[in-house]
């Protein structure tokens, strides 16, 4: 009788909300269709879930400890005039891999010159020039106690030279919210979750720890507070810069709209060392964040060198370790929250970087085919692909379809591989596809995937690899939620 009773006011219900819904359309009121609504198993777990899609930009470049050439200029290589919503760059060997840069300290300030290119292009409506010229008369204004002051010199060129600053403090300058950290957990707050069971958005106000996203103040040469030289309004921005982590010759660096910055949570950085007794000369940085409701993981990796036989059993054994050993320590306290720990545990992963796989072919057959640019050929012996198809490292992950020349080895400043010269058996190297971008998961689909050829960009032995995805992101809202956001004719 009682569940006769219960079925009786539910159908009663229903009628009420049909003719209470026909009584709304008729004053022109709209609310979400059908196919927006998912039910659940009970009325709190009422939903809206719609599919939202995103423009990335991913790019790799093994820069040869060169640092940017003043003048250079990357709207091309970021194709500002074809804008994506996420740029995540990736550079190896941003400093000599010496031992000073290994064993001592490491130097920032070629990722600082490169955050300030970057920065330079992508945000258009920030007078670059005029703040650098106002930096310039802030140092030279102030007295530093006999200390030679530092200046900034233009070249014929018109651009400047950076002074030294740490990557940390300018950093700081090229994010949207000034003295504020990225929240590292925004969970469901109590109202939220009384509607959805799935929730891990907005709860307590944690912040980055890391050191590349801190709010403390930090000085620039001679003492001077950076904050006070390059303080462009945020306003002006149209992208933010989330991350910029360096691990001595690795860096990785990830930009986003603005209007996006508020949707990014749980960002998390780790760092894997796997060069020689553990030293950070080789390696990989990775990012782990949640984008809306959808995981990101990006892996940036200069993987082990060499062309002998057997070097890539190495490189192998690098992706497993790393595979094995990256962890993104869990920050969120809402009990039973899926929030990814583990690489191979996010929605969408991108692993990119130098994998330094090579061509298993002799130096004169590699060239011989590369004359005739016969990628197929050349393709069926790099060993990257054989050793995927193998199943012994990144099983399950995709690579687009490669139609360029191999990317690794130039000789510096001119764009011949380095051995098509007279030089010696021990100094030549065989050309190769060394530099790749990898990704796993649904929900993303490859639009371009190329090298850049450009004179400016010879400066290197490697040639900058890009790839543009068009990646989905789930945004989930509680649907008690729409009748907030009425709309009427």
């Amino acid at each position: 009788m009682m569940a006769l009773r219960l079925e009786d006011k539910k159908s009663k219900s229903f009628i009420h909300k049909m003719f209470s819904a026909k009584d709304r359309s008729r004053r022109g009121i709209k609310y979400p269709s059908e196919q927006d609504i998912i039910i659940g198993s009970d009325t709190e777990a009422q939903t809206i879930q719609h599919a939202k899609n995103l423009k990335a930009f991913v790019a790799t470049w093994n820069v040869g400890g060169k640092p940017p050439e003043n003048g250079l200029v990357l709207d091309d290589f970021l194709q500002v005039n074809a804008p994506s919503d996420i740029y995540v760059l990736g550079f190896q060997e941003i400093v000599p891999l010496n031992a000073g840069n290994v064993l001592v300290i490491e130097d920032s300030e070629p990722a600082a010159r490169w955050l300030t290119l970057i920065n330079q292009s992508l945000n258009k409506n920030n007078n670059h020039f005029q703040t650098l010229r106002k930096a310039t008369s802030l140092i030279n204004a102030k007295p530093f106690g006999g200390t030679k002051q530092a200046k900034l010199t233009s070249t014929s060129s018109g651009s400047l030279f950076f002074p030294k600053y740490s990557l940390k403090t300018v950093s700081k300058q090229f994010r949207t919210e000034s003295k504020k950290r990225l929240k590292t957990c925004n969970c469901a707050s109590e109202l939220d979750r009384r509607y959805t069971r799935d929730s891990c958005f907005r709860c307590q106000q944690s912040s980055v720890s890391d050191d590349d996203l801190s709010s403390e103040e930090d000085d620039g040469p001679n003492g001077v507070v950076f904050s006070e030289i390059l303080n462009s309004s945020a306003n002006d921005q149209k992208y933010s810069l989330i991350v910029s982590k360096q691990m001595v010759g690795i860096f990785l660096t990830i930009w986003v709209k603005r209007e996006l910055v508020q949707h990014i949570c749980h960002l998390k950085t780790s760092c894997i060392s796997r060069g020689i007794m553990g030293l950070g000369n080789k390696g990989c940085i990775a990012v782990s964040m949640l984008l809306y409701r959808t995981s990101f993981c990006f892996v940036c990796s200069h993987l082990a060198s060499g062309e002998k036989e057997g070097d890539e059993l190495r490189r192998n054994l690098d992706v497993i370790e790393i595979l094995k050993s990256t962890h993104f320590p869990r920050r969120c306290k809402v009990p039973n929250s899926r929030i990814p720990e583990r690489i191979l545990e996010h929605d969408r992963i991108v692993w990119f970087g130098d994998l330094n796989y090579r061509i298993s072919l002799s130096h004169t057959e590699t060239l011989k085919l590369l004359k005739k640019r016969e990628w197929e050929s050349l393709l069926s012996k790099d060993q990257l692909k054989v050793e995927r198809e193998a199943g012994r490292v990144f099983k399950g992950w995709r690579e687009g379809l490669i139609k360029f020349a191999p990317t690794y080895k130039y000789s510096y400043n001119s764009n011949i591989y380095l051995g098509e010269t007279n030089i010696s058996p021990s100094k030549r190297r065989t050309p190769a596809w060394c530099d790749r971008i990898l990704w796993k998961g649904d929900g993303v689909h490859q639009l371009s995937y190329e090298r850049k050829d450009s004179s400016k960009y010879q400066f290197s032995d490697h040639r900058p690899v890009y790839g543009t995805f068009r990646v989905e992101v789930s945004v989930r809202e509680p649907s008690n939620s729409t009748f907030f956001n009425i709309e009427i004719e």
